[in-house]
Formats: structure tokens, C-alpha cells, sequence
């Protein structure tokens, strides 16, 4: 006997992509761009860091985080985004953002919302976590697109009032995973303007908040604070990941209002997994130091000016604001990803295998995503041949 719950979700991107391709040759050297995994350096420090406290693998962490990176944490933010945020009541170390953006709907998410069942919002294309979630919580998810035609920003202010009224979540990601999208203030503003008036709280997903060109992506948290908005209106969700280029540390943390971190807390300690006390250490000393963000994100920015001016005759490209991935327009992503494997070894990811389909359209489908993570000669060979292959320059 096995439960239906999940019975309906399609299979994730990476073993259909596989299915895809791997049945076909590459057409030659094979250079990988379907998966968000940061390539640069990461900090020559963490090895010492790991060395200089590897006995405490000996000794069970503390479930929450230590106090000492709560603090790090706390005061990261604060030096970010201008909000201060107790460490000891409205922060939590995470296994990665992946377990707080799931987690937060388990903890969070009511069994019924104005007496039926709620909704769960979710950006279309978006990180398959959220669906997973959506439906764990027994709530309906509810797909918007993310278009050219919005600015790829999904327009939740559009939706019927019936739906928002069911609405209890809303995931958001920004800057955004795939098409690079930066929320302005003007945006968060909105959408924390309504997800007050329907009582719906916001899971800012921020993981890629340090990787941008120009100014820094206002977050989630900053605009809250100068709308004066409930302090337990958002859950902002952040990871060393791509920050660092730590994603093998798998280190997060979430923030949230005291009274939703009390509920996250109760159900990690029930279930979750706290981080391993060295990992903890090194995740501290990362929150505290910016050299290693400042350089990583100077080494984004000569990818950027790289993907300009590789693709910048091409019609309908349009230059990422923050991220690493390139959200490029094919009239069909799968056989363009079959294309340029079989002709040219570039492994990329079709984007419907990120989005869904509704009575809208598939917003993926004429979309493939490639991740500029490789290092720099790589990621230039690599984006050439998708350009010689896919548009004919």
C-alpha cells in the first residue's frame, strides 16, 4: 500500500533530462550547463576552519544553530538589509534553503484557510520544491506565469479574489531561478500589500540575494520592515550555496516572525536535522566575511558582460539583472536541448522541465536554461556553441 499523495508529480527535471539525452551520444566535448552548481573558489579558510574544530563532529549540535552563528546570521542581515532580527527568536540554521522552503509550508500552512482548502501560490516557472510542498500541506497549488510580457515577475494581484481569500502561502523567488529577474521595491511592496489584505504569508526564497550586477536586490525582509508590515508576514529563506560557492556544505538559514520560527522550531525538532558543529563554525565565519562574496560576484559579472556579448545580436535575448543561470528563448526547449547534445556536447536544461502547464500556456517551454558556473574558459566555449548551434552567428 503505497499513498496517492505524491502519485501525480511529474518526474523531476534532472531524470527526465537524462531520459532525454542519454540514450543519444554528445556530438562532442561535453560541457555541463544544466545544473546550478557553483565552480568558482570557494574561501581557502573553510578547510582550516573544518580542521580546527573537526572533534566537534564528536558531539551533537545544537538543533537550532549555535548562538554563535544565530549571530552572524543576525548581524548579516542587519548590515544587509538595514532590519534588525533576533537571533534567538526569529533565526534558524538549515540544511540548506531546499529544507526551509519545505519546511516553512509544514510548519506554517493551515489545515483550512476561510473554511476550504487553502492555496498555495507559486511562481511559474519556479524551484520544484514549492509544488512538493503545496501538496504535502494537503493545499491546492495554485501555478502563475512568469513572462516576457510581466517582466518573468508573476502578477499574483491578478488572481480572483476567490483564490486569494484560500490563499496561505505565496512562494516567490527573487532574484529569480531561471530567468534572472530582479523584484524591485515597487514589486514587494504590492505583493506584501496584499498578502496583508488576504492574510497570506510570504516564503521569500533570496539564495541567489549576492550574485548581481549594479545595485543590491532589496529583500524580502527590508521592504517589510519600512511598509511597518505584521512581522509575521514573511519567511525570508538564504544559503552559502552560491554566496560562497558552498553548495556541498549544504548551509542556510531562515528567517521569520517570532511566532512562525516557534512553530519551524517545533517541527525541526521533531524531525529536522540540525548541521553538524563544524559545518556550523564554518557557516559562521562565512556570514561574517564579504571578500570572498565580493570577489565571487565580480567573476558573475564578467560572465554577464561575456553572455552580452555572445548573444547580444541574438532576437529575444534579454541580459540576466542577477543569478547565474541564462533563461534563452528556442521555439521548443526539449529539442533544443536534444540539439545542441547530439551537434555539440552542451548539456542544458529544457524549461518546461522547470515550469507546468495551465490554461495560460507552459511559460518554459520556448526556454532553455544554461548555468554560467563552470570557469570562465569553459562557460565561454560553452555559451558559443549554444549560440552557433541554436541562432546561426
Amino acid at each position: 500500500m503505497f499513498p496517492e499523495r505524491f502519485s501525480n508529480l511529474p518526474a523531476y527535471a534532472f531524470p527526465r533530462l537524462r531520459a532525454l539525452l542519454d540514450v543519444h551520444e554528445p556530438g562532442g566535448s561535453v560541457i555541463h550547463m544544466s545544473i546550478g552548481e557553483p565552480k568558482h573558489p570557494f574561501p581557502a579558510w573553510v578547510g582550516e576552519v573544518l580542521a580546527a574544530n573537526v572533534g566537534e563532529f564528536g558531539k551533537y549540535p545544537p538543533n537550532d544553530g549555535t548562538p554563535e552563528l544565530l549571530d552572524a546570521i543576525a548581524g548579516w542581515v542587519a548590515r544587509r538589509y538595514g532590519v534588525t532580527v533576533d537571533a534567538a527568536t526569529q533565526v534558524m540554521a538549515l540544511n540548506g534553503s531546499r529544507e526551509g522552503l519545505y519546511n516553512a509550508a509544514m510548519a506554517l500552512c493551515p489545515e483550512r484557510k476561510n473554511g476550504q482548502q487553502p492555496v498555495v501560490l507559486i511562481p511559474n516557472p519556479f524551484y520544484q520544491v514549492y509544488a512538493v510542498a503545496s501538496v504535502s500541506v494537503n493545499a491546492e497549488p495554485v501555478f502563475v506565469n512568469a513572462t516576457r510580457d510581466n517582466g518573468h515577475l508573476p502578477d499574483f494581484t491578478a488572481l480572483p479574489v476567490e483564490t486569494l481569500d484560500r490563499a496561505a502561502l505565496i512562494y516567490i523567488c527573487s532574484p529569480a531561478n531561471p530567468q534572472g529577474t530582479v523584484a524591485g521595491r515597487e514589486y514587494w511592496e504590492r505583493l506584501i500589500a496584499l498578502a496583508e489584505r488576504h492574510d497570506i504569508r510570504i516564503i521569500a526564497d533570496e539564495c541567489y540575494s549576492e550574485i548581481y550586477r549594479g545595485d543590491p536586490p532589496p529583500g524580502a525582509l527590508e521592504v517589510a520592515a519600512e511598509m511597518g508590515a505584521d512581522p509575521e508576514r514573511v519567511v525570508s529563506v538564504h544559503s552559502l550555496s552560491k554566496r560562497s560557492n558552498l553548495p556541498g556544505l549544504r548551509s542556510g538559514f531562515v528567517v521569520a516572525g517570532p511566532e512562525s520560527m516557534k512553530r519551524i522550531r517545533q517541527l525541526r525538532a521533531y524531525s529536522g536535522a540540525p548541521l553538524p558543529l563544524p559545518i556550523q563554525r564554518v557557516s559562521e565565519r562565512a556570514w561574517s566575511d564579504e571578500a570572498h562574496v565580493t570577489g565571487n560576484r565580480a567573476l558573475y559579472g564578467e560572465k554577464y558582460a561575456m553572455a552580452d556579448r555572445i548573444f547580444g545580436n541574438v532576437p529575444g535575448y534579454e541580459p540576466p539583472r542577477a543569478g547565474f543561470f541564462l533563461w534563452l528563448p528556442v521555439e521548443d526547449g526539449e529539442a533544443a536541448a536534444l540539439k545542441l547534445w547530439q551537434e555539440t556536447g552542451v548539456r542544458v536544461l529544457p524549461g518546461a522541465y522547470l515550469s507546468r502547464d495551465t490554461a495560460a500556456g507552459n511559460p518554459g517551454k520556448g526556454y532553455i536554461r544554461a548555468a554560467m558556473v563552470a570557469p570562465m574558459q569553459e562557460t565561454e566555449e560553452g555559451l558559443t556553441r549554444i549560440r552557433d548551434c541554436l541562432y546561426g552567428q
